[in-house]
């Protein structure tokens, strides 16, 4: 099943996958080499922490690997814009309650950081905003309750 990502975020994927190969890789392993000349590898710890290193760093790898291949990269700055919220989408939502404006970026699963103003496409908020335009009202089931948002501005960047 596709995982839908941002061009962004799939760039950020990328760039962690370079840097895991060409220059961690080469770094545990020299760590490895110079464990071994320490001698008994039984008891010698810099040893099993430089291959537990590997060990994530690998899996890590292949992890990445996994998520590009299953990746459907959206770039929604080649999207036309029809001020609908849409995957990708940066929206800014006015609360009904107290006029408090938030923004967010609509993103994948793995690109989320709720500090960093985005949020995943599966999260109540984006689920109840998608496809909603300016000046829509939307009521946003929470674990706390029900929130009420205005759409305010749609920004496709």
């Amino acid at each position: 099943m596709p995982i839908p990502m941002t061009q962004e975020g799939a760039d950020a994927l990328r760039d962690e996958l370079k840097h895991r190969k060409s220059v961690l890789r080469p770094e545990i392993t020299q760590a490895i080499a110079e464990a071994r000349e320490h001698g008994d590898l039984k008891e010698n710890a810099e040893y099993h922490a430089a291959r537990e290193q590997q060990g994530f760093n690998e899996g890590r790898i292949k992890e990445i690997e996994s998520k590009l291949a299953d990746a459907q990269v959206i770039d929604v700055s080649k999207i036309k814009p029809s001020g609908k919220v849409i995957f990708g989408a940066t929206v800014t939502l006015i609360d009904a309650d107290g006029g408090d404006q938030v923004r967010y970026k609509i993103v994948g699963e793995d690109e989320a950081d709720l500090k960093a103003g985005k949020i995943s496409i599966m999260s109540p908020i984006a689920r109840a905003i998608v496809g909603k335009s300016e000046g829509d009202v939307v009521v946003v089931q929470t674990p706390s309750g029900e929130l009420e948002y205005e759409v305010d501005t749609v920004e496709h960047l």
